[in-house]
């Protein structure tokens, strides 16, 4: 995920900076909001948070992405909806035990995965920051 993320911010950066892409006033205020939300959703690395919770923020991260997706057309769209792709691993995940065939495929996440999908979100919103004030 962080490796798809990253890629993104990057190809988004290139194109900016190519002016293949420069973002309109509706991009930059759309962007400005959905990386406060982000940043709100998944906050700063927190360790010592339950799992339970971790996976709400990743959940809620995924709505504004999808939310902001509906707003918006053109690069900006591509861009957060190539971003909720990547970050689909995070729907298949569950943070309580379930017993065998009642969780619809769902599958405990480990540590690292959690780290890894919150350090893609923060990159991600970092990326759009940087396109807010394009």
């Amino acid at each position: 995920m962080k490796t798809i993320i990253e890629g993104l911010a990057e190809e988004a950066g290139r194109q900016r900076r190519e002016k293949v892409w420069e973002p309109t006033g509706a991009d930059r205020a759309l962007a400005a909001q959905v990386a406060a939300d982000l940043a709100a959703a998944v906050g700063p690395a927190q360790a010592q948070q339950a799992q339970v919770d971790r996976l709400e923020d990743l959940r809620e991260a995924l709505a504004v992405l999808a939310i902001a997706t509906s707003r918006i057309h053109g690069p900006l769209a591509w861009l957060l909806a190539a971003a909720s792709t990547a970050l689909t691993p995070v729907l298949h995940w569950r943070a309580l035990p379930a017993d065998l065939g009642r969780s619809f495929g769902a599958v405990l996440a480990t540590p690292a995965q959690y780290a890894e999908a919150e350090d893609a979100i923060r990159r991600l919103q970092a990326a759009l920051a940087d396109i807010a004030t394009a």
